[in-house]
């Protein structure tokens, strides 16, 4: 099953209890125009670069705008969505957006503007627990692979939070009432845990998470300013790139991704494609293998004996009618090495 699956439906159910029965300052026009906007804006990237549209991430960052965005201006309210997916689009380092959309549209709107600001999201305390188990369900039953950066960063976020209290001697009701927070459970499972924006790598994660930890609690109770979880990922993300690069790791993809589909030119990463399927020598199916046997050598030539003059790739017809564009492409990123072989074979 797909994670983001179940995300829309966990926001989706809070955006509903939140307008229903706890009065959220957003009315049903603007969630609609929040919502409309992300997927019309992902659908025009999307089919930019020749690809179906991704309305479930899309989907997911219009539902957390509903939650955390606050604005009296409509006008706000649709460049917010637009900039939050367009910066998906925008702002990438070897194929890979470096800020979670959510929080890049929040803290761009923040520096744009000074009529938007974030909701705290003082829910009550049976919506916060309601909140907290739906969420920690969610990594247990989808097994995310970035649970590892959620609880790193609740784990140093609470660690500092009450050491500064037992430090200055309050009493620990103080720093519990400081963590509940809708915006901190929903920044903690749902925004810091993205897997297309955080390291690569399990040790880069916890490094990752422990940075932006720090950082929020340093905004809050040094630098005395609001929205400190927002600012501090911003931050810690355009670090991720180099974070890869001294801890590397293979590259998530979301379940049913194409994951052997060629990555544009000079957007290879070794390190982040290592292992992955259909990526790098060793990984090509036996379909495959087969039609790119066929192109170099010819249609059946079991007998090793028989010569088989060789077809030009570009001149090659797929089913559809369509022309496939070469062997190197069609057989992905491992095609040189493997037309050799059939080569010398040949």
């Amino acid at each position: 099953m797909d994670p983001r699956l179940y995300q829309i439906a966990t926001l989706a159910s809070l955006l509903v209890y939140g307008m229903g029965w706890l009065e959220f300052d957003i009315t049903p026009g603007r969630a609609a125009l929040l919502l409309t906007t992300v997927l019309a804006t992902q659908a025009a990237g999307d089919r930019l670069e020749g690809r179906a549209a991704n309305w479930k991430s899309a989907l997911i960052s219009g539902l957390s705008l509903c939650l955390l965005l606050r604005t009296n201006d409509a006008a706000l309210a649709l460049l917010a969505g637009v900039v939050t997916i367009a910066s998906k689009f925008v702002i990438r380092f070897r194929g890979k957006h470096i800020f979670n959309p959510t929080n890049g549209g929040l803290v761009a709107m923040l520096l744009l503007s000074d009529r938007v600001w974030v909701s705290p999201g003082q829910w009550g305390s049976v919506a916060l627990f309601a909140l907290l188990m739906v969420s920690v369900g969610g990594l247990v039953v989808n097994r995310a692979s970035r649970s590892d950066v959620t609880f790193a960063f609740i784990t140093c976020y609470c660690a500092l939070i009450f050491g500064r209290s037992l430090y200055l001697g309050e009493p620990l009701t103080i720093p519990v009432h400081r963590l509940q927070s809708g915006a901190l459970l929903l920044f903690t499972f749902f925004m810091i845990s993205d897997p297309k924006t955080t390291p690569n790598s399990r040790a880069g994660r916890v490094v990752f998470a422990a940075l932006v930890a720090f950082g929020a609690w340093y905004v809050q109770f040094r630098l005395f300013r609001t929205n400190g979880l927002l600012w501090s990922l911003a931050l810690w993300s355009a670090a991720v790139p180099l974070i890869d690069r001294l801890l590397p790791g293979r590259r998530y993809v979301w379940h049913g991704t194409r994951a052997f589909a060629r990555p544009p030119a000079g957007s290879e990463d070794p390190a982040a494609t290592a292992g992955q399927p259909g990526v790098g020598p060793g990984s090509l199916d036996t379909r495959t293998a087969d039609r790119a046997a066929q192109i170099v050598v010819g249609p059946g030539s079991s007998d090793p004996g028989r010569q088989h003059p060789r077809k030009d790739p570009s001149n090659e017809t797929n089913r559809d009618g369509t022309r496939a564009r070469n062997a190197d492409r069609l057989v992905g990123a491992g095609g040189p090495w493997l037309l050799r072989l059939l080569r010398r074979q040949g």
